[in-house]
């Protein structure tokens, strides 16, 4: 109850906070092709529920048509407009109406389409247990995922292999964790790593190392080295 009251609170004020900014970046999306600046994608929610996730859009409208779920940065499908939305990370703002409607949260594991969801191990399916979320440790850890996957010949096969594995540990890890204390943090250092990420990285580590969790987690989100393949959890092979 105390979540969703916070919720509430949290994303109504929000959506009236950056109204300015939103609108401003619905009009130039619309503006560039003078079609629907939203972008509207069923993803899995709480209890495998299937709802419809709000975002303004960063992409040509035909872009689902190529099959592609995971999204570089120098993905051909991003429309100009949509380099800077996604780098501030401004077309996620939408999802503040997810919140206030009640199909999200403002912090948990993020949302994956059904063919993603469909592959999760039985220790992954912990991830659909609870509400999803705006943020968690992985949106700071992995806010550079379409950097990450850039270049990379089959994005989606990169996203498993690479971000996945490390994606879903973390919303593990904020599972078993979380507190409205937690949230507040996780809010605060999300939008610190849009302006500093090293400083939000640190938070990470910090948090995670007060937690015990395993090394090889805290390694990868310092992010100080190249990501590797790896099995996801409650697996031992790599996905191929």
């Amino acid at each position: 109850m105390i979540k969703r009251i916070f919720d509430i609170i949290f994303s109504l004020g929000g959506l009236l906070f950056f109204s300015p900014i939103l609108i401003l970046f619905l009009i130039s999306v619309w503006r560039y092709d003078k079609k629907s600046p939203l972008y509207i994608s069923p993803r899995i929610g709480k209890n495998n529920e299937i709802f419809n996730l709000i975002k303004i859009r960063t992409m040509t409208v035909d872009a689902d048509k190529k099959g592609i779920s995971s999204t570089s940065d120098n993905d051909t499908r991003i429309i100009p407009i949509g380099q800077k939305t996604r780098k501030y990370k401004i077309d996620e703002l939408t999802q503040l109406f997810n919140v206030l409607i009640g199909n999200m949260s403002l912090v948990g594991p993020r949302p994956n389409v059904k063919s993603e969801v469909d592959l999760y191990t039985e220790i992954e399916k912990e991830l659909i247990t609870v509400k999803p979320g705006i943020t968690d440790f992985s949106s700071i850890v992995f806010s550079d995922e379409g950097k990450i996957l850039e270049n990379k010949e089959n994005p989606d096969l990169s996203y498993n292999q690479l971000i996945r594995p490390w994606k879903s540990r973390l919303g593990l890890i904020y599972i078993k964790h979380q507190s409205t204390l937690l949230d507040l943090e996780l809010m605060i250092f999300t939008l610190v790593a849009i302006i500093s990420k090293p400083t939000a990285l640190k938070w990470v580590v910090k948090k995670l190392n007060k937690f015990k969790v395993n090394q090889k987690v805290i390694n990868v989100a310092k992010r100080e080295k190249e990501l590797s393949p790896h099995a996801p959890p409650g697996s031992d092979k790599i996905v191929v």
